[in-house]
């Protein structure tokens, strides 16, 4: 009876893992993260990448030191433990590797740090972003150009009487829109309580708190829309206040501009369609 039994369980566990390791399965598994569409964005997604095979390797040598031991050196093989103390080389050999592995990651870290904090200097445009409790508010400095940018998600799917869009709780009605190819300034605040403006693709995650200036910058390589969310507990509607970047060609983007210097500045009376 055990062998059918074995049978089965063999034949399971050969379509599951058939099931993970098949095109389609690995095709949305995906874990990492973005490379972006900045030199930050790339930047962090590199540095991670060399920590994370660091892991990997130091992982390997001491799990397998660790096995080799446990396994060869048991004591149902009649092996009698060492007695050792304070050995100097030892010790120093477990403190230097360490210490160079630690210098290896701190440099080029050092350098992504530097680089993301270098704001001000040729940037082209400085868009102030202030978070309220529960949208986004977005002033182009210098053109008086200034706007809202709410949740547009409808109602009806949030409370589960509609099918819930692609972009669920992700579209906003006003985009944030930016130029490619040309040093952004993003200068965060908030109007309330701390908040945090945060767009994976672009690298870029800042806290906006009130009374107080955070600076990041971006020059967007490719256009497209970039989207991304509050990432700070700032309230009972924390999740409904999305971000949406709209990356255009210079002349798009221009256009745009003067379109929008040409119409009214929008200011919400209320929170508009958070629930």
């Amino acid at each position: 009876m055990l062998l059918p039994l074995r049978k089965k369980i063999l034949s399971l566990t050969l379509s599951i893992c058939l099931c993970l390791v098949g095109p389609t399965a690995w095709a949305d598994y995906t874990l990492n993260m973005h490379r972006g569409v900045t030199e930050i964005s790339r930047g962090i997604y590199q540095l991670h990448m060399i920590i994370f095979w660091i892991c990997v390797v130091v992982g390997i040598i001491v799990f397998s030191a660790m096995f080799y031991a446990i396994i060869w050196h048991r004591k149902s093989r009649g092996v009698t433990a060492a007695h050792f103390h304070e050995n100097t080389t030892v010790e120093i050999i477990w403190t230097i590797i360490p210490f160079l592995i630690l210098v290896g990651m701190a440099i080029p870290a050092t350098e992504l740090l530097i680089k993301m904090h270098d704001t001000a200097r040729d940037s082209e445009y400085s868009i102030k972003v202030t978070g309220h409790q529960w949208f986004w508010e977005y002033e182009y400095l210098g053109t008086g150009v200034r706007f809202t940018s709410l949740l547009s998600t409808p109602q009806d799917q949030i409370k589960n009487r509609d099918i819930k869009g692609q972009n669920y709780l992700l579209e906003v009605d006003n985009h944030l829109i930016v130029p490619i190819g040309k040093k952004i300034r993003f200068l965060t605040t908030a109007n309330d309580v701390v908040h945090s403006w945060w767009v994976p693709r672009l690298g870029i995650k800042k806290d906006a708190i009130p009374g107080f200036i955070n600076e990041a910058w971006a020059i967007i390589e490719e256009p497209g829309i970039y989207r991304g969310q509050c990432a700070e507990l700032c309230g009972i509607n924390h999740g409904f206040m999305p971000i949406v970047v709209e990356a255009k060609t210079e002349e798009e983007f221009n256009t745009w501009l003067e379109a929008k210097k040409a119409s009214p500045t929008s200011h919400p009376a209320n929170t508009g369609n958070t629930p």
